[in-house]
């Protein structure tokens, strides 16, 4: 699909196959309202439920989030993903994240509480088998989520030189390298015990990190030393005005690419919050509806925030206030048991 002669802008939905999700679907972006659109879908992947595009734009990645645990690749030129290659083994269980590092796809495995790197091809396309497979070790104090490790999301750090891998069941992430297809870590930090780290954001300046915690719902703000790839903790922010009726667990982060703003989403209330970046931290300035109920993961792309709602099975969007940072919702599109949604360059 054209606009004026161009390839209009694509989204990327992930969705939970086993709660009746379509499995991934393409939709295309409105450049003014940010709308999305349905285009195609594809339901070949058991719950795909996070992606991520290659830097061309042209090879998407999906985890198969099963106790299997799986990555697949899947060419996105054209209008319909269509895979290339069979669904890779991650050797691991329930993988929740996934990113591109160093010539390979990282997944973060939560049931295994591992990190797995699967080589990928020159042509975009995944090696038949993962080449390394990482350990995470340790617990944490919540009795039920910290009985051992939960590896929650890996990501390469804004110089490209570590992956960092954020670790639920142990309180801790870890800066690691990637050497001949084998991961190792650098660096253990330690944060919190029962914070429950989930997700983590990098500011734009490359020397800010914010890491969201789910079972205290709240985002340590850290100083990233990528020289050395260290990671120091220096506060905690509450991601709620108040204190919570039960469980509140927050699961998505983004921060804006100017690094004025952090978002985050809160799934036990149904809220996005807003933070305003002050030079010693972050201060928690509004939060407002998500637009559904159980909203799993966030983006932000071009002024638009847009909040994949599990339970409710819509993706809705917001226009950002560029003053604020306040999102105000426009729009909406079904999606059972949306998960994520992630967005093509401009």
């Amino acid at each position: 699909m054209t606009d004026g002669g161009r390839r209009q802008r694509r989204a990327y939905i992930g969705s939970f196959t086993a709660a009746g999700g379509p499995g991934i679907l393409t939709a295309t972006v409105a450049p003014d309202s940010g709308a999305l659109t349905v285009v195609s879908g594809t339901d070949g992947l058991a719950d795909p439920s996070y992606l991520a595009l290659a830097p061309d734009g042209d090879t998407l990645y999906a985890v198969s989030e099963t106790s299997e645990g799986a990555v697949a690749a899947y060419r996105v030129s054209g209008d319909k993903p269509e895979p290339a290659g069979r669904p890779v083994p991650v050797e691991g269980d329930g993988p929740t994240h996934l990113s591109l590092y160093a010539g390979h796809v990282l997944t973060a495995n939560y049931g295994s509480g591992t990190v797995t790197a699967v080589p990928v091809r020159p042509d975009g396309a995944l090696a038949r088998s993962a080449s390394g497979v990482l350990r995470h070790t340790g617990s944490g104090p919540h009795a039920q989520r910290q009985q051992g490790p939960h590896a929650h999301q890996v990501r390469p750090d804004p110089s490209g030189r570590w992956a960092v891998s954020v670790d639920l069941g142990t309180d801790s992430v870890r800066v690691c390298t990637l050497t001949d297809g084998a991961l190792a870590v650098h660096r253990e930090i330690a944060l919190r015990p029962g914070s429950g780290p989930r997700h983590l954001g990098f500011h734009p300046d490359g020397c800010r990190a914010y890491v969201l915690n789910e079972l205290a719902p709240t985002v340590t703000v850290c100083h990233w030393d990528a020289d050395d790839g260290a990671l120091k903790p220096l506060t905690e922010v509450p991601v709620l005005p108040g204190a919570p009726a039960g469980d509140a667990y927050p699961s998505g982060i983004a921060v804006s690419p100017d690094g004025r703003f952090v978002w985050t989403a809160t799934r036990g209330e149904d809220v996005l919050s807003v933070f305003t970046v002050e030079p010693d931290g972050l201060r928690l300035s509004a939060t407002v509806p998500c637009g559904g109920h159980w909203p799993r993961d966030i983006t932000v792309s071009d002024g638009f925030l847009y909040a994949a709602n599990e339970r409710s099975g819509d993706v809705t969007w917001f226009a950002l206030d560029p003053a604020t940072g306040i999102p105000h919702r426009t729009g909406s599109l079904a999606v059972p048991a949306a998960s994520c949604v992630i967005l093509a360059p401009a």
